[in-house]
């Protein structure tokens, strides 16, 4: 007889279905599954947290369009793989998670870490199911990763009872699946393409809208051509910068309040009118722009606005259309309107000010101080991952991106603590392609706090992940450190201390060099330039900046009073 064991079955139909990561922390029951999943060929990354797990296994989704699988023990393991489940779901990004449970026969007797896991799974994933038997692992898991694949993308929850992971079967009695393809590509309506194109041909202030649908959609070269023959404006959300370059000449990201604000039509690419983009509603948006949305769930449609064109397919699929009907029309917007000459003139004042802000040579530093020379150093194909919050905004407008898929941020649910898990993610994707890529992780000193510990994975597998923690002492902002003391001497700080501050100054560097790492504190623009220029020659450890800053740095003045913090 050929035997084979549940953690077997479950590596083989990872491996089967061409998920070749895995991200977590093992335990009872599941140690064995990881052994098995490296025996598979499986690359398995153990990390310090589950939720950091998560967040890695769903950017390899991201990266690779194959979800990545994340291995949980049961009870509290799973549970705090919830939240990167749930924010796989609002990014639409394709993750697998594997969960032990207790054995079948203490169900209900009070198990150890025993949870009702499949249930609280359904409220955070596309697919949740337990295998009913050894010989259903390969079809579970089959399902699972094609769910999180197909339709908008999300996460998936396969349980695995303690007893079948060391529980043995004849291979002869197990019905094994084959891999399953990519999402079939589906094409929108050619009348309501015509419709569109009827609509863009009418607009006086057009506005192209990239999300990262499009990135994730592998659309860029689709996307390229059709701008170039449509000569449109664009504008790229978060992570839709890449998918054309922040550089190109179309690109209005600079002006892009403006853009907003007056433009008469939308191309919505990829990307939903949620709260990222103000819901396309007044007073960002005009009453009276018309939406073509192109998205490829129909539930999607009309979101806060109805579109005056739905256009319902793979966007790779629809943006060709789109283009190879008005290469027949012949069409392309004119380049010496009012619209682009508005634009233009918004582009060059907003670049005066953050320039004149990043010149200021005052220590301690500002946030534009510090993000004109690290873009100056970066290299153009590094992958730039990026979470906090004026740390995320500032450095949205001032880090470019030129390749899709090169910038991963906190997300459409504005997650805190998804970066270094996004970093060791990009970093063990890069080892495995080797294309020479960088891998930056820019974090707020806030933002950094929540899965800090990852530095220790980085630092046990010589990932050479650069992290940069931009540190004002506090969440949006903080005080000095003779602010701190004097109010230390007040009394209690648990009564005094504003909800927002940190410990000034604190020591992140050193964090990174108790593992092995290198880490630098930095006060200085030079010190910022020679830090970061020796940790980009750096390929054999990671290393990390603690660029110390004027707690009270802020974002330049915004054009418009009714902007907040929860709509930026």
């Amino acid at each position: 007889m050929d035997e084979v064991t549940g953690a077997q079955l479950i590596a083989e139909s990872l491996m089967n279905q061409w998920n070749t990561y895995m991200f977590g922390i093992v335990g009872v029951p599941i140690i064995e599954v990881a052994m098995a999943a490296q025996a598979a060929g499986i690359k398995y990354v153990g990390m310090r947290n589950e939720q950091a797990a998560c967040y890695a296994a769903s950017a390899i989704g991201y990266l690779t369009g194959r979800p990545g699988a994340c291995l949980v023990v049961s009870g509290p393991g799973l549970i705090h793989a919830l939240g990167g489940m749930a924010n796989s779901n609002m990014n639409c990004w394709p993750v697998v998670v594997i969960g032990g449970s207790s054995d079948r026969s203490q169900e209900t007797a009070g198990a150890f870490q025993e949870f009702p896991q499949v249930e609280a799974c359904r409220l955070y994933s596309k697919f949740s199911a337990r295998p009913s038997n050894l010989e259903a692992i390969p079809s579970v898991i089959e399902k699972a990763v094609r769910t999180s694949m197909y339709g908008r993308p999300g996460a998936c929850y396969v349980d695995i009872a303690g007893d079948m992971v060391n529980a043995k079967v004849d291979r002869s009695r197990v019905r094994f699946v084959q891999c399953c393809p990519p999402s079939p590509i589906c094409l929108a309506d050619h009348n309501a393409v015509l419709e569109a194109i009827t609509v863009l041909k009418s607009a006086k202030r057009p506005l192209v809208i990239i999300g990262k649908g499009a990135a994730y959609g592998r659309a860029e070269a689709a996307l390229r051509d059709f701008v170039e023959v449509s000569q449109l404006p664009f504008l790229p959300t978060p992570m839709g910068k890449g998918v054309l370059p922040d550089d190109h000449p179309k690109c209005v990201a600079a002006a892009r309040s403006r853009a907003l604000l007056q433009t008469d039509v939308v191309l919505l690419l990829g990307a939903r009118l949620n709260w990222m983009l103000h819901f396309g509603l007044p007073p960002r948006f005009d009453p009276n722009v018309k939406i073509i949305q192109v998205d490829l769930c129909p539930e999607e449609m009309g979101n806060n606005v109805r579109p005056a064109v739905a256009l319902l397919g793979d966007i790779n699929a629809v943006v060709t259309q789109l283009r190879e009907c008005l290469i027949k029309d012949g069409w392309k917007y004119p380049s010496d309107t009012k619209w682009w000459s508005s634009l233009k003139e918004k582009m060059t004042s907003n670049a005066k000010i953050s320039n004149a802000l990043a010149l200021h040579s005052t220590i301690p530093m500002n946030y534009y101080t510090v993000f004109h020379h690290i873009s100056q150093l970066l290299p153009r194909d590094c992958i730039i991952v990026s979470e906090g919050a004026n740390t995320m905004d500032i450095g949205r407008t001032m880090l470019n991106n030129y390749l899709p898929r090169h910038r991963l941020d906190a997300g459409t649910f504005g997650t805190m603590g998804v970066g270094p898990g996004f970093a060791i993610a990009a970093a063990v994707v890069e080892r495995t392609e080797n294309k020479g890529r960088r891998i930056v992780c820019v974090e707020g000193d806030s933002a950094f706090g929540f899965s800090g510990m990852e530095v220790e994975t980085m630092c046990r597998y010589n990932l050479p992940i650069v992290v940069i923690v931009v540190n004002n002492n506090g969440i949006y902002s903080g005080v000095d450190p003779e602010t701190w003391r004097e109010m230390a001497k007040m009394g209690d700080l648990t009564s005094i201390a504003p909800p927002v501050t940190l410990l000034p100054e604190a020591r992140y560097d050193q964090v990174m060099t108790a593992f092995g790492g290198r880490g630098f504190l930095v006060r200085t623009a030079e010190e910022l330039c020679n830090a970061l220029q020796l940790s980009l020659s750096d390929w054999e450890r990671p290393s990390l900046l603690n660029v110390l800053i004027d707690p009270s740095s802020d974002r330049k003045q915004q054009e418009f009073p009714w902007l907040t913090r929860s709509n930026l």
